[in-house]
């Protein structure tokens, strides 16, 4: 359903499984109407990047207006605004019914490169924004198992086969050590699993904190590719898929993903 919200549209999406979102509004003039995307600025960067979407009018009187698969949008977050004439101040819009259903199993597709997804969500404010995605190849997590010893995760890739010469590496954020790890292939050349042994990046914590990020070099002097969660209709996971911590040597340690949706390990010591 489409309603106003204190002045403001709401607004309704569709996604398909072609990555295509339709934008429903609710009835009224669609003549020189136009919702705009505008990518969110990071702290202390200047707007760059908007898309403009022209609205037509649908046969039950809503307004309608659709992103294709193309163009694709640069990684970020995009907050959707109305404007109702070319003269008029953008509008924040609230969302409507969301209809993501063709997201749930996008993990169970092969992706081409470069992966482009797209999410529509709801803000912490209440507002429509789009979650955007662009890499040229994606390493996706499916499933990830955590014992008292260590943590195993199972991935596939995507835009590119997994070859002779792969390695996981866990790079600490900081600029320190980076760990290397075997993958274990499976029955195809996209399937791969890792163990990381939590005794091992223990020992590396010697004070405070440290944070490793995880990548597969899916071939020798390949460029590396982050280790992620994206395939599916969730924006934000990090506060969603919450996973037990473990002490270990001293530390307390457990993987988890960040604002990104990337996938991350995360040490600091016990007590």
């Amino acid at each position: 359903m489409s309603t106003e919200h204190n002045g403001q549209p709401r607004v309704g999406c569709a996604v398909d499984a072609n990555g295509r979102i339709t934008f429903d509004l609710p009835p009224g003039p669609a003549d020189g109407q136009q919702l705009l995307l505008r990518w969110r600025p990071k702290k202390g960067q200047s707007e760059k990047a908007f898309l403009t979407l022209d609205l037509e009018p649908a046969a039950d009187g809503r307004r309608r207006a659709a992103l294709g698969p193309q163009p694709v949008l640069p990684e970020g977050r995009w907050d959707v605004y109305l404007l109702r004439d070319p003269s008029s101040e953008r509008q924040r819009v609230r969302p409507g019914l969301r209809d993501l259903r063709a997201l749930v199993v996008g993990h169970l597709r092969d992706w081409p490169s470069p992966l482009a997804v797209r999410i529509p969500y709801v803000t912490k404010d209440g507002y429509l924004a789009v979650r955007a995605w662009l890499r040229p190849a994606h390493a996706e997590v499916d499933v990830i198992n955590v014992t008292d010893r260590s943590m195993t995760v199972g991935a596939r890739l995507h835009g590119t086969p997994l070859l002779e010469g792969a390695v996981v590496r866990l790079r600490r954020r900081d600029g320190g050590t980076v760990r290397a790890l075997e993958p274990r292939a499976g029955n195809d050349d996209r399937s791969f699993s890792f163990t990381v042994d939590y005794e091992e990046l223990a020992a590396e914590v010697s004070a405070g904190s440290g944070v490793w990020d995880v990548f597969i070099q899916p071939a020798s002097e390949a460029p590396l590719i982050r280790v992620a969660r994206l395939l599916d209709d969730v924006a934000d996971r990090k506060e969603v898929f919450v996973y037990p911590p473990v002490t270990v040597g001293g530390a307390i340690l457990r993987p988890y993903y960040t604002v990104d949706n990337d996938l991350a390990v995360e040490a600091g010591r016990a007590g």
